[in-house]
């Protein structure tokens, strides 16, 4: 793979399989592979799946694994992931480049969501993906995700498992969108999402503060509102769980649809 990628190559057979079996949980699962490379985990997850589709960037590696998985289980499709069209599957699956990481964690959780994603992510990524509110690691990201979905960190993954061998450690986690979710709709979500980075760009203020400068209310209309859903208005944005910012976000319908 053309360094160029940003792909790094895991290579350990008990870390390949240990990923699949969190991936796959049924024999009827479908899967659609980001990033296969040179198909060491597309093979894994193949065996315990009833269909793999594997987007890969580099062309020539798209062509080597397609002529490799012939007459299979498995079809490539050779494109960018953040490009190309997504055929529908029960799992996305994939050791992720670390560069857009945010970009395909996105465009995995938009509907029509899948029953889970599995990513192997940046360690530091994943201990923001699966963070608590009103912890060190706790964000934008990590309210944006678990407003759809659940995370999981399930385990660690060595530099030393890949090569070329990265400069960060990794780790693997599984999203499972939210079986009830949070919002009522696509329009609601998009209103939450847009309230979470306004926040989140005022990290360092009170929520007064923030919503004074983010949506010009006063500051004894911010306060009274936050006050009303319990929320203290001293507090910085990451206190709030993904409930929170719903409430929140339909308490300021008004100011948000302006």
């Amino acid at each position: 793979m053309a360094a160029r990628l940003g792909q790094h190559f895991l290579f350990d057979p008990s870390i390949l399989r240990r990923i699949a079996a969190a991936a796959v949980l049924r024999a009827d699962d479908t899967v659609l592979e980001i990033g296969p490379g040179k198909g060491s985990l597309t093979r894994a997850l193949a065996a315990l799946a009833s269909r793999v589709t594997a987007i890969e960037a580099d062309r020539a590696l798209a062509a080597s694994l397609a002529e490799a998985c012939g007459g299979s289980s498995i079809t490539v499709i050779a494109g960018d992931a953040l490009k190309v069209p997504w055929p529908r599957a029960t799992v996305i699956c994939g050791n992720i480049p670390y560069q857009i990481t945010s970009p395909l964690i996105d465009r995995a959780l938009r509907p029509p969501r899948p029953e889970r994603i599995v990513f192997l992510v940046q360690a530091e990524v994943a201990d923001r993906l699966a963070a608590a509110p009103d912890t060190r690691d706790y964000g934008a990201l990590t309210a944006g995700v678990q407003l759809v979905a659940t995370v999981e960190r399930l385990f660690s993954v060595p530099a030393g498992a890949f090569r070329p061998r990265p400069r960060v450690n990794s780790a693997l986690v599984r999203l499972v969108p939210r079986a009830a979710p949070l919002v009522a709709s696509e329009a609601e979500e998009r209103r939450v999402r847009d309230l979470i980075q306004a926040l989140f760009q005022r990290r360092r203020q009170q929520l007064r503060r923030s919503l004074r400068e983010a949506f010009d209310l006063p500051r004894p209309e911010a306060e009274a509102l936050l006050e009303r859903l319990g929320i203290e208005p001293q507090a910085r944005a990451e206190v709030l769980a993904p409930e929170r910012y719903v409430a929140l976000a339909r308490a300021l319908a008004p100011s948000l649809a302006s």
